[in-house]
């Protein structure tokens, strides 16, 4: 690889955590803090909302459309970042995200909340994406690794507060209050970043929206996730051909547009970049199927209520957070090391959770503390590659395309997401999830075909980009 993605000298955390450093570090881990912590609070408090305004039929909605809205939110931050200057899009962010909190609090009925949570997703899927750009931005090279460990560990601590929060006052019948609680730290967070962070206009990008890329984007995913509720074999198996198709599509279109949604390479695999993507989708379709489904089988299977399954299955992130710290410090050759490792620890996990979440324990101590370290091994593995491929994007991006190439993270990680909890739907119903004793069988299914994930990613070359 060329010189611009050699591997400078990483500096301290006393850099990276005082002085103007302290604040923008602050601002931008804010952002993705209340985007996780949300997601944990929604989790937590929907059973609530239900028992209290109605709508279990539109209950999956809540997380599919607010996908959705996370998807279009970070495509469009690096035309916000374009048109105004960090701390003014920031700011247009958390107000946007402020203002969907709100509409969730005072939601008389469902449809409403959905719409609330769109507008969530539309602002909180800036708050994601915004930050990763914003660090080449705010902060010296030498501390890109540093930064990175330092929003991913955001995450780890969604897991802690977020089951917590949004459990505690769902047990009081306060739910509108989790939410309503979350628009005034938007406020806050976009009134220290209009102090903060850089006031000068960012002209390094594209100033459109890639319209036709992320409708056809967006309708893959409903494709899928409409598929994966679908009635028999033939209906998932026909939300999922037309959601590849509509991909595939957008490939296509991808190539010959000028406002695009992803760098140049991003969709071949081959090139630097495109490896890089691929890597982190694959990454993060492993932390989705342990993070999102490991709860349903903890209550299932092994007697534990909603909210212990949560905050259990939180130690993956935990996992996470730990292994992005440690890491984050590694020079060039450590970073090759960890490149080639961390797929391996993630596997090793996944397959561990396959054995061990089928097995039905009652709640046994001891099984549930090695299920505790197969999620912490997930999470580990993908924590200590991360800070490395992010950093990695922002140094191999094209001329002119490092903010498209930083914020596109975010979307490469959501639509990862949202893709694969789709697929993760139809592997669960063909397995049977919904017959009686199909649990076990279902978790089988699930975590041994979604631990070869990572395992494609050691075919990818990122390893000869360090």
């Amino acid at each position: 690889m060329s010189g611009g993605t050699s591997n400078p000298g990483i500096a301290g955390w006393g850099v990276l955590l005082k002085g103007a450093n302290a604040w923008r570090s602050l601002v931008l881990c804010g952002g993705v803090a209340l985007h996780a912590i949300n997601l944990y609070v929604a989790a937590t408090v929907l059973p609530s909302v239900v028992r209290d305004i109605g709508g279990i039929d539109f209950y999956a909605w809540n997380t599919s459309l607010f996908v959705v809205g996370s998807i279009l939110g970070a495509a469009a931050s690096g035309a916000a970042l374009y048109r105004f200057s960090p701390g003014r899009a920031y700011a247009l962010a958390s107000v946007v995200f402020a203002a969907g909190s709100t509409v969730c609090a005072i939601a008389p009925m469902m449809q409403v909340l959905i719409a609330g949570r769109v507008v969530q997703g539309l602002g909180g899927g800036m708050l994601l994406a915004l930050p990763y750009a914003m660090i080449r931005i705010a902060f010296e090279p030498g501390l890109w690794p540093r930064a990175m460990a330092l929003i991913s560990g955001m995450w780890g601590l969604a897991t802690l507060l977020g089951p917590a929060f949004g459990g505690a006052l769902a047990d009081l019948g306060a739910w509108r209050l989790a939410f309503g609680a979350l628009a005034p730290l938007a406020i806050l967070f976009a009134a220290i970043a209009m102090r903060t962070l850089p006031a000068d206009k960012n002209r390094t990008g594209e100033a459109g929206l890639p319209r036709i890329q992320l409708v056809l984007l967006c309708a893959a995913v409903l494709a899928v996730s409409l598929g994966s509720v679908a009635p028999g074999i033939a209906g998932q198996a026909a939300g999922l051909i037309a959601g590849l198709a509509l991909l595939v599509r957008l490939a296509r279109v991808e190539r010959s547009s000028r406002v695009r949604l992803l760098p140049h390479g991003a969709l071949r695999p081959a090139h630097p970049l495109g490896a890089l993507y691929a890597t982190m989708a694959l990454l993060a379709v492993t932390v989705t199927c342990s993070e999102v489904f490991v709860p349903l089988f903890l209550q299932e299977l092994h007697a534990l209520g909603p909210f212990a399954a949560g905050v259990l299955a939180g130690v993956m992130s935990a996992g996470w957070t730990a292994g992005s710290v440690a890491a984050s410090g590694a020079g060039a050759s450590g970073a090759a090391r960890l490149l080639r490792s961390a797929p391996w620890l993630a596997a090793a996990g996944m397959f561990l959770l396959m054995l061990l979440v089928s097995e039905d324990s009652g709640g046994d101590w001891r099984t549930l503390a090695l299920i505790v370290t197969a999620l912490v091994l997930v999470g580990f593995g993908v924590g200590v590659a991360w800070p490395h491929l992010a950093t990695l994007v922002m140094r191999t991006a094209p001329e002119g395309e490092a903010d498209l190439a930083s914020s596109s993270i975010m979307t490469v990680q959501l639509v990862a997401t949202a893709m694969s909890t789709a697929i993760a739907g139809i592997v669960l119903n063909l397995a049977g999830i919904g017959e009686p004793g199909g649990a076990a069988n279902a978790s089988r299914w699930l975590f041994g075909l979604f631990a070869f994930a990572p395992l494609l990613s050691v075919c990818i070359p990122v390893r000869r980009q360090t």
